[in-house]
């Protein structure tokens, strides 16, 4: 019967890949998992010599919070961890000269752009700051996504990158409305008069919002220090008189002195050679054993399946029914 077990698992698997593709053509792939499930490495571009430096390349993309992502097959990966677990290997290599971390999302919760902020932080400090960081922003960088730009020693903007979107948001819903009409009423037994605040089944008192209010009024005040401690140009009158929420072109993120160069991933990686006076280049990246990396422009992830079982669209920055604390750009929210 043992022995049964790895096949009936693999039938279900079938199954339910049936379900998701409906009737459509379908071509199944069966591959050989690996045991060991450390980060392996992967060039990317190598420009030969006999001892080019290596440039690893870091990806951060897609909502960035502090929890595992859903996949139906499989468990999902931790941002933070993730990142965290690719500069751990980055400072254990020894050949390692530089970093680049390429951005590519609109934010998240505050706290894991604020981890992430941090262990780029502690990256410079482990590596004595001999290894020059370098962050590269593509489609979106905002909000928490530059936040965790403002880790690196130099930032380039893509021409068409959009960034900024310096601020705070605490989306929540309000359903109270519409519980009334379907005759639902939602009743909480609490310890104290603050216990449900930002509770989706009723309106929000003005005292509810006051404490809130000074919530994101803090994690405001942090986001703009940590801008104006990482840009020279910048102090933090001049970054809170900018910061009204609103994201910047490349250009505009230039002339405001929130970015150092306007420039492609290839010309990041030319100002990286000359910093550290390298006149051949390897670069690399970290990932999941058979994550391959065609090229330098290939991601980290095709997305995850989905299934649809009840058509209800919401935003993916609400992948949790309680109030967060964002640092998120999110138009139309």
């Amino acid at each position: 019967m043992k022995r049964l077990i790895p096949i009936i698992r693999c039938l279900i698997v079938l199954l339910l890949s049936a379900i998701v593709t409906g009737c459509g053509p379908t071509a199944y792939k069966i591959t050989p998992v690996p045991v060991d499930r450390k980060l392996t490495e992967s060039v990317l571009i190598d420009e030969g010599g006999l001892f080019p430096a290596k440039i690893v390349l870091i990806d951060v993309d897609g909502l960035l919070h502090n929890s595992r992502g859903f996949s139906l097959f499989e468990e999902g990966e931790n941002p933070v961890s993730l990142f965290t677990e690719k500069l751990d290997k980055a400072i254990a290599d020894s050949g390692a000269k530089a970093l680049i971390v390429r951005i590519n999302s609109p934010g998240g919760t505050v706290t894991a752009s604020d981890l992430m902020y941090t262990e780029l932080q502690r990256f410079k400090e482990q590596t004595e700051g001999q290894r020059p960081v370098v962050a590269v922003l593509m489609d979106v960088a905002a909000s928490g996504g530059y936040y965790v730009a403002c880790g690196a020693d130099e930032i380039v903007a893509h021409p068409t990158t959009v960034t900024g979107s310096v601020g705070v948001i605490m989306q929540m819903i309000n359903f109270a409305g519409t519980m009334s009409k379907i005759g639902v009423e939602s009743n909480a037994i609490t310890s104290g008069v603050m216990k449900d605040a930002g509770s989706p089944f009723r309106k929000m008192k003005p005292e509810e919002r006051e404490v809130f209010q000074k919530l994101v009024d803090q994690f405001f005040d942090r986001f703009v220090k940590v801008v104006a401690d990482s840009r020279e140009k910048l102090d933090e009158t001049k970054v809170r008189e900018l910061a009204d929420g609103r994201v910047w072109s490349a250009q505009q993120a230039l002339e405001l002195n929130f970015a150092d160069k306007i420039g492609t991933l290839r010309d990041a990686i030319h100002g990286i050679k000359e910093k550290i006076n390298a006149p051949r280049v390897r670069v690399v990246t970290y990932h999941r054993p058979m994550g391959w990396k065609p090229n330098l422009y290939a991601r980290q992830s095709a997305g995850e399946p989905q299934v649809n079982l009840v058509n209800i669209d919401l935003p993916e920055s609400w992948p949790y029914p309680q109030p967060q604390f964002l640092y998120l750009w999110a138009p139309g929210q």
